[in-house]
């Protein structure tokens, strides 16, 4: 007979929520910082992992080993989900960070490609493995403790929180890059001060270990999985094929926002410095400025969606990416200052934030409490290796071909399937799986 006792569950205040939430988040916050500095200093490291070639080359290569990276992630959002379906949601955001902590620590004592040859973009390789199995299970875990932990009249408003960190991480990002722009020479950016946000990365990813420690355990997870994992069940995996709507779904709302979200966030400071011809140090900030500005539209399109529904929140962003992609990166592209590059920046963000605002939240409702993680986890992951991991790659291979519009029609393209998707599927704040609490 089992020795478990059935979980009481006890009535959260909302100061207890908030505490929980800020733990979580500011572990994802790290998480995502040490995801975005590869992208963020790509400019500096890739000659030295590199052989020389002329700059979009190199940023080709580690565009590539940055898409190889997403490759992991569906493995993490599966491991990753299996485990915080079964173990629980603390012990799964534990095991995420510390991956993280190993992957951003290597790169930042990794020698160039000159001291070590081939080894170097082999171990570069290695680290970005690392760090894709991590977030690849941050996020379906991430997005699950947001959405549980919350209250269920707020939850749109409380989960949006994984993307304030999540950008909150990219600008952290930026701000270290601006910071190491003026205190060093692009010399000693070249040389060596790159490493420095790796490094920052990897000590505080050891504070985000010690933070998430003080974590509780969602009250759904111990009242519902928990007691079912002594029970015997069939596996994660079959237990997920059980609900191939709602996988497809995930898929189908994720395909358009992920290439969208990275275009606008992770490839336009390539784009603003490769394509408008921007200096790095105008980019950054043109990109800082519009990121910190639309970090605040991610709670407040959040809480829009507890008044008024997940669904015209979705097809604000499905309608708004499908009509303004291509004008907008085409007038980007010719932007002829940065306050004019922040300002069409800023609208495609805004655009961007009906996605990041409340996909979390959408994909967590989908699912039952015992599949919940993996469910969310793995068809987003899976998805965002396919597309949002070889956005960059495609956007630079269509310049190096002089092509670069086609990539602008691509992007409008899965925008517009993942629209289709917004304007079948039911609002999940009505069907929700998840225990009104």
């Amino acid at each position: 007979m089992s020795c478990f006792m059935p979980h009481v569950t006890t009535s959260r205040t909302m100061a207890s929520r908030i505490r929980s939430i800020f733990s979580g988040s500011v572990g994802n916050l790290v998480e995502w910082y040490d995801w975005y500095v590869y992208s963020a200093f790509a400019l500096y490291f890739a000659p030295a992992f590199f052989p020389k070639g002329n700059l979009t080359a190199q940023l080709l290569n580690s565009a590539a080993i940055f898409a190889v990276g997403f490759l992991m992630r569906p493995l993490g959002g599966w491991l990753m989900g299996v485990y915080a379906d079964r173990a629980g949601r603390k012990a799964a955001l534990l095991a995420s960070v510390l991956l993280m902590c190993g992957g951003s620590l290597l790169i930042a004592l990794t020698p160039s490609y000159s001291q070590i040859g081939v080894a170097a973009p082999v171990l570069l390789v290695l680290a970005r493995l690392l760090q894709g199995l991590s977030v690849g299970g941050e996020y379906g875990t991430s997005a699950t403790y947001l959405s549980e932990m919350a209250d269920a009249k707020n939850r749109g408003f409380f989960s949006s929180f994984q993307y304030v960190t999540l950008i909150a991480g990219q600008l952290l990002a930026l701000l270290v890059q601006l910071g190491l722009q003026q205190f060093l020479t692009p010399a000693e950016l070249y040389a060596w001060g790159w490493r420095v946000p790796f490094a920052i990365g990897a000590a505080a990813a050891l504070v985000a270990l010690y933070l998430r420690r003080t974590m509780e355990e969602t009250d759904a997870f111990e009242r519902e999985a928990a007691p079912a994992r002594t029970a015997g069940r069939p596996g994660q995996l079959r237990i997920l094929l059980q609900h191939p709507r709602e996988v497809l779904t995930v898929i189908g709302l994720t395909l358009g926002g992920t290439v969208v979200f990275y275009t606008f966030t992770t490839y336009v400071q390539k784009f603003l410095v490769n394509t408008t011809g921007f200096t790095k140090g105008q980019a950054t900030l043109v990109s800082f400025g519009a990121l910190g500005v639309a970090i605040l539209f991610q709670p407040l399109m959040g809480a829009l969606s507890d008044r008024i529904g997940r669904r015209p929140v979705l097809l604000f962003f499905g309608v708004g990416a499908t009509l303004l992609t291509v004008p907008l990166l085409t007038a980007l592209g010719q932007a002829g200052s940065p306050g004019a590059a922040f300002g069409l920046l800023l609208v495609a963000l805004v655009v961007v934030s009906g996605y990041t605002s409340i996909n979390a939240v959408v994909k967590a409702e989908l699912f039952p409490t015992e599949i919940r993680a993996l469910g969310v986890g793995l068809p987003y992951a899976l998805t965002v290796a396919v597309f949002g991991g070889s956005a960059e790659y495609l956007a630079l291979l269509a310049k190096d071909h002089g092509v670069e519009t086609w990539f602008y029609w691509y992007v409008t393209t899965c925008a517009a399937v993942s629209l289709l998707v917004y304007w079948r599927m039911a609002d999940t704040r009505t069907t929700s799986r998840m225990s009104p609490e």
